[in-house]
């Protein structure tokens, strides 16, 4: 079996270098094809070398594969390389089993998340998939998540979801965590996401400046009304690049906050880093030291004192004390008996 790894660019390469009769494609000329290919896709590509491609030429050529009509013209020394048909392409194939593999384990994904009330229409994707490509379905379940369909407010996806696609303005009843009051807000709606089990559907609110964010899980019920929709040239992914979690607070700066973690826990930071931009300073028999650079939130606040006296902030001291202070309110509260 072929390296997987951008598989399928090195494949098409090939494909096109086979089906090009204007042209004598010896081994050296598909190498370089190859590797021109990888590397316009990922600039740090290494490449590949000859045993991979007569690997990939091998896999080709299979039943596994797509069976291609190669044939080798002898020129002097060398050999080149093209399709027996010059009509033929893998582009003009049915899938082959590897891909079938590929999208059965794209289905099993599928077969969980087609449980969410709003996502029913999938069951018949789903099983026009497997009927289209003759895949088996699954035995047994292989694949769970976290209760998907008990998160509160994720019968509203599918709508949300198209009001972001088609830009479409919605008059949002909702209702704030402590407030017995429901207020009504319009509401154009540009990004969907999901942290810590809960969904929030971000966008603009003309009564605010910046980025709303509202709990899908705290939404009453809304409409769609017939306004002009406000856009926005956010991008979403570099949004949340410098925090954890939903909030990213108005004036707070990129901070460099250094922590250090229980031996048993740093395997588990290590393996799960707190944030992407977690480095490791030193290790010694006290644990670990580790660095990120964040805006820090309140999500953050909450996610390191989950690790109780695992993890201890040593930078900066304004945020070292601002743990401190929520510890020792909570040691107050649990330093005597309960009263009803």
């Amino acid at each position: 079996m072929p390296h997987t790894k951008n598989a399928l660019i090195r494949y098409q390469t090939l494909d096109n270098c086979f089906s090009n009769t204007g042209r004598k494609f010896y081994i050296t000329d598909l190498l370089n094809h190859c590797n021109a290919a990888l590397l316009a896709y990922d600039s740090s590509s290494d490449g590949i070398r000859k045993r991979q491609l007569f690997e990939d030429i091998k896999f080709m050529e299979s039943v596994q594969g797509w069976n291609i009509p190669l044939e080798r013209f002898r020129d002097g020394k060398k050999v080149f390389y093209r399709y027996a048909d010059p009509k033929f392409s893998i582009k003009n194939e049915p899938i082959n089993v590897v891909e079938a593999e590929q999208v059965k384990a794209a289905l099993l994904v599928f077969q969980r998340v087609k449980e969410i009330p709003e996502f029913k229409w999938m069951k018949a994707l789903v099983l026009k998939l497997e009927l289209s490509f003759q895949l088996k379905p699954a035995e047994h379940k292989c694949i769970s998540f976290d209760c998907i369909d008990c998160i509160k407010g994720v019968e509203y996806l599918e709508t949300l979801f198209h009001a972001i696609l088609y830009k479409r303005v919605l008059k949002i009843k909702y209702q704030s965590f402590g407030s017995a009051e429901v207020k009504n807000c319009t509401f154009h709606p540009h990004y969907l996401k999901q942290f810590n089990n809960r969904w929030f559907l971000l966008g603009k609110n003309p009564d605010f400046e910046t980025v709303s964010n509202l709990a899908l899980d705290r939404i009453v019920s809304f409409e769609e009304v017939d306004l002009p929709f406000v856009d926005t040239d956010i991008d979403f992914e570099m949004y949340f690049e410098d925090i954890l979690g939903i909030t990213v607070p108005l004036e707070a700066e990129l901070t460099k906050i250094t922590l250090r973690a229980s031996p048993r826990l740093a395997y588990f930071i290590q393996a799960k880093p707190i944030h992407g931009s977690q480095k490791q300073l030193s290790k010694g028999a006290e644990g670990c030291v580790f660095s990120i650079e964040v805006l820090p939130n309140y999500e953050l606040e909450k996610h390191l004192l989950s690790f109780g006296e695992a993890l201890e902030v040593l930078e900066p001291l304004f945020f070292r004390e601002q743990l401190r202070k929520k510890i020792s309110t909570l040691a107050r509260m649990y330093s005597s008996s309960p009263t009803a």
